[in-house]
């Protein structure tokens, strides 16, 4: 078995290399002046389990030209079986035909990565299920329920947790917590947070009246006086979910939070979620922080490194992967 990361989120990298005891393999990934991707593998993997750890996030296309050129040079160096472990899986959201003349561009890149020599993927919180059956080979795409679920309850209880963690003070006591999904789409992530909690479930209805016309927010069900804490799998610019925690303090909620497994955070996505009535908002580090996440006073990061490097040692060992959603 040996690890190789690539450039997108070397800390990550070495916090799963860590959890494994096991080093990084001895690779360079660089580029030629006209930034053509380069990759020279420095130790022999021939007949070797290797896993290559590359999330697909921005610059996108650069980390995903570097995540095909690792796999085909592997595949070149005779590795017994190739895993891609995307923490992010770009290019997600384009699942399927948004309308007349458009690409599936999810489907596109899950053909480079078997074309490129993928034997596997393992990912985490896909934007869209489906995605997996654009696969002809085995997907494991872990949730980041468990993670939210422990680090809640830690929050409730201070000290709990093995890192440190902002204490979680619940107005009225733990019943009083609220799981809301910023839109319906999401109902399915919210559910599974709010059932692991054993609290309800609250959903935000959104739409356009028109183009160019804000959206309309709706909340389904009673959220006034509670706790909410919303819940979805990719925080871009942060508009929706920062008008979806306007909706709820509108609604009479005491507190709003936000737990986000995939922190894309582009343009000025850090200050509107500072300005907004997020209290906190958590993400995991399957994509790497900027500076501008690093210094922001309500956003922080909880790390998805044990998560991933037990999902490896059990792809590895050919053992039980669905044990790690529970």
């Amino acid at each position: 078995m040996k690890i190789v990361a690539c450039n997108s989120n070397l800390p990550l990298a070495e916090k799963v290399a860590a959890e494994l005891r096991m080093p990084l393999c001895n690779v360079s990934v660089r580029r030629f002046a006209d930034m053509e991707v380069f990759v020279e593998i420095h130790e022999n993997v021939r007949g070797e389990d290797v896993f290559v750890i590359q999330s697909t996030c921005s610059p996108t296309n650069d980390n995903l030209m570097e995540l095909l050129i690792m796999l085909d040079a592997l595949r070149r160096g005779s590795a017994r079986r190739v895993t891609a472990v995307m923490p992010y899986f770009g290019y997600a959201r384009q699942d399927r035909k948004s309308g007349p003349r458009t690409p599936i561009s999810a489907k596109l890149v899950a053909n480079l990565l078997v074309e490129a020599g993928a034997n596997r993927i393992l990912t985490m919180d896909l934007h869209a299920m489906q995605i997996q059956g654009f696969f002809d080979i085995p997907v494991d795409n872990l949730y980041a329920a468990p993670l939210f679920t422990r680090d809640i309850k830690g929050r409730i209880e201070p000290g709990s947790l093995p890192y440190a963690a902002p204490a979680l003070e619940i107005p009225g006591g733990f019943e009083n917590l609220m799981i809301v999904s910023p839109d319906v789409g999401g109902v399915v992530r919210a559910r599974q947070l709010a059932q692991r909690l054993n609290v309800d479930l609250a959903i935000i209805d959104k739409r356009r009246e028109r183009a160019g016309v804000s959206e309309v927010m709706n909340v389904i069900g009673d959220v006034r006086g509670r706790y909410c804490i919303l819940v979805d799998d990719i925080v871009d610019s942060g508009g929706s979910l920062c008008n979806a925690a306007v909706a709820l303090m509108n609604e009479g909620a005491v507190a709003v939070e936000a737990y986000v497994t995939h922190g894309v955070l582009t343009g000025s996505a850090v200050s509107r979620v500072a300005q907004s009535p997020i209290r906190m908002l958590t993400l995991t580090d399957s994509i790497a922080a900027t500076e501008a996440v690093a210094k922001a006073e309500n956003i922080r990061q909880i790390s998805t490194a044990n998560l991933l490097s037990r999902a490896m040692r059990a792809v590895s060992d050919e053992s039980s992967v669905s044990s790690l959603f529970d």
